[in-house]
C-alpha cells in the first residue's frame, strides 16, 4: 500500500501545526517525583549542537529513504495522528529534564515495517515502526511509555555521553585535551549519524530512561501502570528468532518491570492531576 501523501500542501500544513502546538511552554512543573541524579558530566566532551545536528541529518535522511520506498505514513495516516496527539501531550513537560529541548523542533513519523522498533534522536526526531503498534497491540498509555522513555534518553543525553565515552577512548584524547580543544570531538560527533540508532545503552541508562519517561507519561495523563504492561508485553515479544530488533538495545526482564511496578506510585498523584486539569 502507498503511503505518500498526494496533497504536499495539507501534509506540511498539518506538520507545521504540530510543530507549533509542540513548542509550548508549559507552566513551571513541580519537582520531579522520580530520582535519577544528574546527568553524567561526560556528555561535556561533544558539543550537542553538533551531534544534534548530525541526528537531524540521519534522521531526514531516514525519513526520505523511507519516502522513497513508500513506507512513510502520511501525515493523515490515523496512528501518526494518534502518535502526534500523544507527542503533544509530553513535550510541554520535558523542559525540567532538559532546557534545550524548549529549542528542538520535535518530529514524530511512522515507518511501515514489521519491525518492533522506536527511537528519539537527540533534538526530539522521533520514529515509530507499523510493528511496534500492530504486533504488540499497545493502547495509548502503553505508546506514550515508550515515547516517553525514548524521549527521556534524547533529555538525558545518553547518546552524547555513550559516544563521549567511547570516542575519548578510541582517538586517545586526554582529559585535558578534550577540554581544552574539543575540535577532534566536534568533529568525531558530527560523523555519528549513523552510529545513533545502534548505541547500546547501559543499565543504569535505560533505568533512568523507563523512570523519567514514566514521570513524563503521568504529567501528560497516561496511566503510571502502562509501564510495566508494556515491557510484559516486550517479554513476550521476545521469543522467537533473536527477538525484537528493539529488544537488542532495550532488553527486558523482571527487574525492569520490578522497578516501574515499585516508582508508579511516587507519579501516581502527578496523574490524577493531571486528569482532573484534563
Amino acid at each position: 500500500m502507498c503511503w505518500l501523501c498526494n496533497n504536499k500542501h495539507a501534509a506540511w500544513s498539518s506538520r507545521r501545526a504540530f510543530l507549533a502546538l509542540a513548542g509550548a511552554s508549559a507552566a513551571v512543573p513541580a519537582l520531579a517525583q522520580v530520582d535519577v541524579g544528574k546527568s553524567s558530566s561526560l556528555r561535556k566532551l561533544v558539543p550537542a549542537e553538533k551531534l544534534e545536528t548530525a541526528a537531524n541529518q540521519q534522521y531526514a535522511q531516514m525519513m526520505s529513504e523511507a519516502s522513497g520506498q513508500k513506507a512513510l505514513a502520511p501525515d493523515n495516516h490515523p496512528q501518526v495522528v494518534r502518535l502526534r496527539s500523544i507527542a503533544r501531550r509530553l513535550i510541554p513537560h520535558t523542559a525540567q529534564w532538559n532546557d534545550r529541548s524548549r529549542q528542538w523542533k520535535w518530529e514524530v513519523n511512522l515507518i511501515g515495517s514489521k519491525q518492533i522498533n522506536a527511537f528519539c534522536m537527540p533534538g526530539g526526531k522521533i520514529a515509530f515502526y507499523t510493528g511496534i503498534l500492530d504486533q504488540l497491540k499497545l493502547n495509548d498509555d502503553e505508546v506514550a511509555m515508550i515515547m516517553g522513555h525514548e524521549m527521556a534518553h534524547a533529555l538525558r543525553e545518553h547518546a552524547r555521553a555513550r559516544l563521549a565515552k567511547s570516542q575519548a577512548t578510541g582517538i586517545g584524547l586526554s582529559l585535558g585535551a578534550q577540554l581544552l580543544g574539543l575540535g577532534q570531538l566536534g568533529d568525531v560527533a558530527a560523523n555519528l549519524g549513523t552510529q545513533l540508532l545502534t548505541l547500546k545503552f547501559s543499565r543504569e541508562d535505560e533505568t533512568e530512561a523507563d523512570l523519567v519517561g514514566l514521570e513524563l507519561a503521568a504529567r501528560s495523563a497516561f496511566a503510571p501502570q502502562a509501564g510495566a504492561s508494556l515491557w510484559k508485553k516486550m517479554a513476550q515479544a521476545s521469543g522467537g528468532a533473536g527477538g525484537p530488533k528493539f529488544l537488542s538495545t532495550h532488553p527486558s526482564g523482571p527487574d525492569r518491570i520490578r522497578e516501574l511496578e515499585a516508582n508508579a506510585p511516587k507519579v501516581q498523584s502527578l496523574y490524577d492531576q493531571a486528569r482532573k486539569a484534563g
